[in-house]
C-alpha cells in the first residue's frame, strides 16, 4: 500500500463568504497540487472539502497521513466521526461533507494529525497560501 502524505488548508472571506482550499499531495519525492473554491461557504467546510477532494484524486487504496490545521477535521475524523454516524449526524454541521469524507475514505488507512497553523509549518504554508488565493480570486469575480 502506497504512503501519501495529504497536506490540506482551507479559507473563507468572511466566514462565510468566498472561500477556498489548497491541497498537496505527497508521494515520495512527487508532489500533486489540488485547489478549489466556493462564492458562498465557511472556513470549516473548506478545510474538510480540501481533505475530501485529496482523497478522492487518488486511484487506488493507500495509506494517508492528513496533516491539518483544523482540529474541526482532525478531530472529527480521529474522535468524534463514529458517534456522529451513530447520531446520524444530528446536530452536527456539514454532515453532507461528513458523509462524503467517509465515502472517499474507504478504501484508505487513514490517521490525521493536527498542526500549528501559521506556525512555519512549510507545507502547510504553501496550502493556506493557495486556499487564501483562490478564496481572493472567487472573491474578486463577484
Amino acid at each position: 500500500m502506497k504512503k501519501i502524505t495529504l497536506f490540506s488548508d482551507g479559507s473563507a472571506l468572511g466566514n462565510p463568504g468566498p472561500g477556498g482550499y489548497g491541497v498537496i499531495l505527497r508521494y515520495g519525492d512527487k508532489e500533486r497540487e489540488i485547489v478549489g473554491s466556493e462564492v458562498h461557504t465557511t472556513n470549516n467546510r473548506m478545510e474538510l472539502l480540501g481533505v475530501i477532494e485529496g482523497l478522492r484524486a487518488l486511484k487506488e487504496e493507500c495509506d494517508v497521513e492528513i496533516i491539518s490545521d483544523s482540529s474541526y477535521v482532525v478531530k472529527g475524523i480521529n474522535e468524534w466521526l463514529s458517534n456522529w454516524i451513530k447520531r446520524d449526524f444530528k446536530k452536527v454541521k456539514n454532515p453532507d461533507l461528513w458523509r462524503d469524507y467517509i465515502e472517499v475514505s474507504k478504501p484508505h488507512k487513514i490517521n490525521a494529525i493536527w498542526v500549528r497553523g501559521h506556525d512555519g509549518h512549510e507545507e502547510n504554508e504553501r496550502c493556506d497560501k493557495l486556499a487564501r488565493d483562490e478564496a481572493e480570486k472567487v472573491k474578486a469575480s463577484l
